[in-house]
């Protein structure tokens, strides 16, 4: 396998580690202030991925670091045409990590449920966000000829993108709530497989809707590979469905499972839908930046992958490590939060 199929391979692991672990932080937050009927139980749901929150925005770190270093002549691009949608996704991240951890630094009532808004928003604006920076990549950008962009209002209200949008909230959201039920019991445990088991239903719904959306509008021309695309999308209502019937039959650790290949998939879908282009073309289906074009020359990648080959397996090994560590349901680990 050649570095120009490694490197792409690499970074869409990365973003898809990054989906699945940061989505059910994602999903947790938005889920906590309203699954939690008093303090003690909003805390609980929080300690459920406690250990983990933090460590899990290391994927996106790395994601970044390889879009950088392997990627320059794309990053470049991407970073400065979706400006205020990447700045809005971290400051998301940012008020959502503050507020988390400073919750439980007040004892009053009303100043704790004061930092559930900056929680829940935390979560929600993130995940709307990758849902249209997904959707815009499907549905094509408007590339001048030196295959440069700027994103306006009007791009992000695109049917599609909007689809997009709402429905990786969706996703997220049964993503997050499947992994509540999995490490808590009692009744919040209880309303989490509940609450996943519709969020799911919805996504399925999205997921399908999308399919629909993508080759009635004007995004099945910007779509290269539209079969393996369509593909994936099917295989997302599936796991969706799936997913969903497993909250039913109580198999909540499966259901994570499912909801976690969910998260992953829209990785998947962009990779397989746009080779071998990174960015195409909303105005010239056809044509945009490819692959090739957007990486790094050859000597750059040799020299970045001898850091990967001791950095990635790290990072697996870390997080496998936590994870085991910390395999006991919420309320048997230590309350961090």
């Amino acid at each position: 396998m050649t570095l120009e199929l490694v490197w792409p391979a690499l970074l869409g692991l990365l973003l898809a580690g990054y989906f699945v672990l940061a989505g059910l932080d994602y999903g947790v937050q938005m889920l906590a202030p309203w699954l939690g009927r008093d303090d003690r139980e909003r805390r609980t749901l929080l300690n459920a991925f406690g250990p983990f929150f933090l460590g899990n925005e290391v994927w996106l770190v790395a994601a970044a670091g390889v879009l950088f270093g392997a990627f320059p002549f794309l990053e470049g691009r991407l970073l400065s045409g979706m400006y205020f949608l990447f700045a809005a996704i971290l400051a998301g991240i940012v008020a959502g990590n503050a507020a988390v951890q400073l919750r439980s630094r007040h004892r009053g009532a009303s100043a704790r449920r004061f930092w559930d808004g900056p929680i829940f928003l935390g979560g929600l604006v993130p995940t709307v966000g990758w849902g249209l920076v997904t959707g815009r990549l499907l549905a094509g950008v408007p590339l001048d000829a030196r295959n440069v962009f700027s994103l306006g209002v009007a791009d992000l209200l695109h049917p599609f993108v909007l689809l997009c949008g709402a429905t990786t909230t969706a996703v997220f959201l049964a993503h997050g709530a499947a992994f509540l039920a999995w490490r808590t019991g009692g009744g919040p445990g209880a309303r989490a497989a509940r609450t996943g088991g519709r969020a799911l239903l919805v996504a399925a719904v999205g997921a399908a809707a999308v399919l629909v959306a993508g080759f009635l509008s004007s995004a099945r021309h910007t779509v290269v590979n539209p079969w393996p695309a369509l593909l994936t999308g099917v295989a997302l209502v599936v796991v969706l469905l799936v997913g969903a019937a497993l909250l039913r039959a109580g198999r909540t650790g499966r259901a994570f499972a499912a909801t976690s290949c969910a998260a992953a998939l829209p990785v998947v879908a962009l990779g397989t839908g746009m080779h071998p282009f990174v960015l195409v073309s909303s105005g010239a289906p056809g044509t945009g930046l490819r692959l090739a074009e957007a990486m790094a020359d050859a000597g750059t990648l040799r020299l970045l992958t001898g850091f990967a080959a001791v950095m990635v397996p790290l990072v697996l090994l870390a997080q496998v490590w936590n994870w085991w560590l910390f395999r006991d349901r919420a309320g048997r680990t230590p309350t961090y939060l």
